[in-house]
Protein backbone atom coordinates (compact mmCIF):
# COMPACT_ATOMS: atom_id res chain seq x y z
CA UNK A 1 0.00 0.00 0.00
CA UNK A 2 1.92 3.14 -1.27
CA UNK A 3 1.10 5.76 1.64
CA UNK A 4 1.13 9.37 0.46
CA UNK A 5 -1.76 10.50 2.38
CA UNK A 6 -2.12 12.49 6.23
CA UNK A 7 -4.43 12.17 8.80
CA UNK A 8 -5.19 15.16 9.87
CA UNK A 9 -7.21 14.95 13.70
CA UNK A 10 -10.59 16.99 13.91
CA UNK A 11 -11.06 15.41 17.79
CA UNK A 12 -11.16 16.12 20.78
CA UNK A 13 -8.99 13.50 22.44
CA UNK A 14 -5.48 12.21 21.89
CA UNK A 15 -5.41 8.63 19.37
CA UNK A 16 -4.89 5.52 21.32
CA UNK A 17 -1.92 3.34 19.99
CA UNK A 18 -4.56 1.01 19.01
CA UNK A 19 -5.98 3.86 16.96
CA UNK A 20 -2.70 5.13 15.66
CA UNK A 21 -1.51 1.70 14.33
CA UNK A 22 -4.75 1.03 12.35
CA UNK A 23 -5.13 4.59 10.71
CA UNK A 24 -0.70 3.33 9.28
CA UNK A 25 -1.94 -0.20 8.43
CA UNK A 26 -5.63 0.02 7.35
CA UNK A 27 -5.95 3.60 5.89
CA UNK A 28 -2.20 3.82 4.87
CA UNK A 29 -1.15 7.37 6.07
CA UNK A 30 2.13 8.48 6.13
CA UNK A 31 1.80 10.99 8.97
CA UNK A 32 -1.03 12.26 11.66
CA UNK A 33 -1.23 15.83 11.72
CA UNK A 34 -3.08 16.98 15.06
CA UNK A 35 -4.41 20.43 16.08
CA UNK A 36 -2.39 23.43 16.80
CA UNK A 37 -3.52 24.19 20.44
CA UNK A 38 -5.20 27.37 19.67
CA UNK A 39 -7.58 25.52 17.06
CA UNK A 40 -7.86 22.72 19.34
CA UNK A 41 -9.03 24.56 21.97
CA UNK A 42 -11.54 26.20 19.75
CA UNK A 43 -12.61 22.57 18.52
CA UNK A 44 -13.43 21.37 22.10
CA UNK A 45 -15.05 24.43 23.82
CA UNK A 46 -17.65 25.26 21.65
CA UNK A 47 -19.92 27.10 23.31
CA UNK A 48 -23.41 25.65 23.15
CA UNK A 49 -25.11 28.84 23.12
CA UNK A 50 -24.22 29.54 19.45
CA UNK A 51 -27.54 29.57 16.90
CA UNK A 52 -24.87 29.05 13.90
CA UNK A 53 -21.52 27.54 13.85
CA UNK A 54 -20.60 28.69 10.26
CA UNK A 55 -18.37 32.04 11.30
CA UNK A 56 -16.58 29.98 14.34
CA UNK A 57 -15.82 27.51 12.49
CA UNK A 58 -13.25 29.66 10.27
CA UNK A 59 -10.76 29.05 11.79
CA UNK A 60 -10.76 25.41 11.97
CA UNK A 61 -11.66 25.63 8.30
CA UNK A 62 -8.60 27.92 7.70
CA UNK A 63 -5.83 25.59 9.37
CA UNK A 64 -7.67 22.35 7.65
CA UNK A 65 -7.54 24.26 4.13
CA UNK A 66 -3.81 25.40 4.66
CA UNK A 67 -2.09 22.08 5.63
CA UNK A 68 -4.28 19.20 3.98
CA UNK A 69 -4.18 18.31 0.41
CA UNK A 70 -6.67 16.65 -1.80
CA UNK A 71 -7.08 13.02 -0.56
CA UNK A 72 -5.99 13.40 2.60
CA UNK A 73 -7.77 11.93 5.71
CA UNK A 74 -9.14 13.68 8.23
CA UNK A 75 -10.67 12.21 11.50
CA UNK A 76 -13.63 14.09 12.57
CA UNK A 77 -15.30 13.70 15.86
CA UNK A 78 -17.15 16.00 18.24
CA UNK A 79 -20.28 18.35 18.39
CA UNK A 80 -22.78 16.92 15.94
CA UNK A 81 -23.55 20.00 14.34
CA UNK A 82 -19.92 21.41 13.95
CA UNK A 83 -19.10 17.59 12.71
CA UNK A 84 -21.74 17.96 9.79
CA UNK A 85 -20.61 21.76 8.59
CA UNK A 86 -16.97 19.79 8.38
CA UNK A 87 -17.43 16.97 7.03
CA UNK A 88 -19.31 18.74 4.34
CA UNK A 89 -16.38 21.14 4.54
CA UNK A 90 -14.25 18.16 4.13
CA UNK A 91 -15.95 16.85 0.53
CA UNK A 92 -16.05 19.99 -0.74
CA UNK A 93 -12.29 20.41 -0.68
CA UNK A 94 -12.02 16.49 -1.40
CA UNK A 95 -10.86 15.15 1.71
CA UNK A 96 -11.63 11.75 2.82
CA UNK A 97 -14.06 12.44 6.30
CA UNK A 98 -13.39 9.31 8.73
CA UNK A 99 -14.68 8.52 11.63
CA UNK A 100 -13.47 6.09 14.58
CA UNK A 101 -15.70 2.86 15.49
CA UNK A 102 -15.24 1.40 18.70
CA UNK A 103 -16.42 -1.49 20.69
CA UNK A 104 -18.17 -0.62 24.09
CA UNK A 105 -18.13 -3.08 26.93
CA UNK A 106 -20.09 -1.86 30.30
CA UNK A 107 -19.98 -3.83 33.76
CA UNK A 108 -22.18 -3.21 36.45
CA UNK A 109 -20.83 -3.56 40.09
CA UNK A 110 -23.53 -3.64 42.87
CA UNK A 111 -22.15 -1.53 46.15
CA UNK A 112 -23.00 -2.38 49.23
CA UNK A 113 -24.82 0.61 49.84
CA UNK A 114 -27.02 0.04 46.65
CA UNK A 115 -25.30 2.19 44.71
CA UNK A 116 -24.41 0.70 41.08
CA UNK A 117 -21.00 1.44 39.89
CA UNK A 118 -20.84 1.61 35.93
CA UNK A 119 -17.03 0.63 34.41
CA UNK A 120 -17.57 1.71 30.38
CA UNK A 121 -14.25 0.47 27.93
CA UNK A 122 -14.06 1.25 25.01
CA UNK A 123 -11.50 -0.86 22.48
CA UNK A 124 -11.06 1.24 18.79
CA UNK A 125 -12.24 -1.34 16.01
CA UNK A 126 -11.76 0.56 12.62
CA UNK A 127 -12.01 4.19 10.99
CA UNK A 128 -15.10 4.47 8.82
CA UNK A 129 -15.12 6.85 6.11
CA UNK A 130 -18.87 9.26 6.10
CA UNK A 131 -21.33 9.27 3.25
CA UNK A 132 -20.99 5.65 2.68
Amino acid sequence: MEMTASLFLLFNHRLTPDQEQDAFASIGVRDIVGLPSDIGELWRQIPPELSELGEYLNPIKGWLSSGAAERDYVLIQGDFGACFLMVKFAFEKGLIPVYATTKREAVEEHQPDGSVKMTHRFQHCQFRKYGR
